[in-house]
């Protein structure tokens, strides 16, 4: 049985990105970059004025000093003005610097009688003056393979004049619910039927990394169906999350019907709590991850595996989520052969079993507690946000 870590390395390795397309830009939002950007346009791309003021030469412009406003450069197309000795060119946040000039001296700093301004505090050269390229220079790399697309770096792609952007294809995946027991929401629940809970938990983990290309399937527990529908699946996605049927009861099917079709999993049954029996397999470029039937083991093991080999396809390099070394809040025991995830809020919410949907709920972070340990209040622990 490998460990979470094996697993995770095994699954990584054999993701490689998808091929890339381009988008327009208002469509790239946390997709990932498929090639590298480089500034043809410096930023700023002429010097401008940083405040509403006058533009003056600052050797002129002592506290004190009396100046004639000569004209006005408002923001928008450079007059192409030139400041004369003892003058002052009114100008506003943003407009260029008139020739001549070397410093703004802020509206506040100075009080105005007609066309005449009296210096009330001293400007020194270069004040309140933006430079051109003091931002961004021309050749500058703006946007690096596999960087995600932020709302920042896409107003620093606009700023370039660039309407699209090469960006790695997002996955079609398909979340195939196994079980007779499974019924959608909003049917009338009969004796011994549960509603499918996991289908949209998992669409709705896999649209917090912006994967729309989402189908919901479902078939029942008997060999066939499972194979017919599997093979259906494959033909038309990248990935496929199954959801229940990897384990080894008389009713798991799916490790039979992989075989009938022909694909052998890359890994079965991992050393951890809750997710031991998870399933990972291949074929063709199609990636095919077999999680447990029970809700928890199914966010669990979809958090330690199945969400950093996505954003791998998706084209992010180190898609591994972080963690940190927090203090156990409570007691934490863990008296089993495997490292058990604990959900919780720095301390464990609700139930803590692998069917415990609501707990599941209130949490935000896995604390991984090791095998055969207890952690007392204060002990260090590592730590997973969600």
């Amino acid at each position: 049985m490998l460990t979470e870590t094996e697993a995770r390395d095994r699954i990584l390795a054999a993701i490689a990105p998808l091929a890339h397309e381009t988008v327009p830009l208002l469509a790239s939002l946390g997709r990932c970059a498929a090639q590298p950007v480089i500034a043809t346009l410096a930023l700023p791309g002429f010097d401008n004025s940083q405040m509403d003021g006058y533009a003056v030469r600052a050797a002129e412009a002592g506290q004190g000093a009396e100046l004639q406003v000569a004209a006005e450069q408002p923001a928008g197309l450079d007059r192409a003005q030139h400041l004369a000795p003892g003058q002052a060119i009114r100008i506003f946040t943003g407009a260029a610097i008139p020739d001549g000039c070397d410093a703004v001296v802020m509206q506040e700093d100075v009080s105005r009688t007609g066309n005449t301004i009296t210096v009330l505090e001293a400007v020194a050269v270069g004040e309140y003056i933006r430079r051109r390229g003091s931002d961004l220079c021309e050749g500058q790399i703006i946007l690096h393979p596999g960087q995600l697309l932020s709302p920042a770096l896409i107003g620093v792609l606009a700023s370039q004049g660039l309407a699209t952007v090469a960006v790695h294809r997002q996955p079609r995946v398909a979340i195939l619910g196994t079980g007779d027991e499974i019924i959608p929401p909003g049917t009338p629940l009969l004796p011994g039927q549960i509603y499918n809970s996991n289908g949209p938990m998992l669409a709705a983990l896999l649209a917090q990394h912006g994967i729309t290309h989402v189908s919901l399937h479902h078939c029942r527990d008997d060999l066939p169906s499972t194979t017919e529908t599997l093979r259906q699946l494959v033909d038309t996605h990248d990935v496929i999350l199954i959801s229940g049927g990897v384990s080894v009861g008389d009713h798991d099917h799916v490790k039979p019907a992989l075989q009938a079709l022909g694909i052998a999993p890359n890994l079965w049954r991992v050393k951890v709590k809750p997710g031991k029996p998870f399933l990972f397999a291949q074929q063709a470029g199609v990636h095919l991850f077999g999680l447990p039937g029970n809700p928890v083991s199914a966010f669990v093991t979809y958090h330690l595996f199945v969400q950093a080999a996505l954003l791998k396809l998706m084209g992010q390099p180190n898609a591994t989520a972080q963690t940190f070394t927090a203090q156990a809040g409570s007691p934490l025991t863990n008296d089993g052969d495997r490292p058990h995830y604990l959900r919780g809020i720095f301390q464990p919410t609700g139930l803590q079993q692998s069917h415990a949907l609501h707990g599941l709920s209130q949490c935000n972070a896995l604390a991984r507690v090791p095998e055969n340990t207890t952690l007392q209040a204060g002990d260090a622990c590592e730590v997973r946000l969600l």
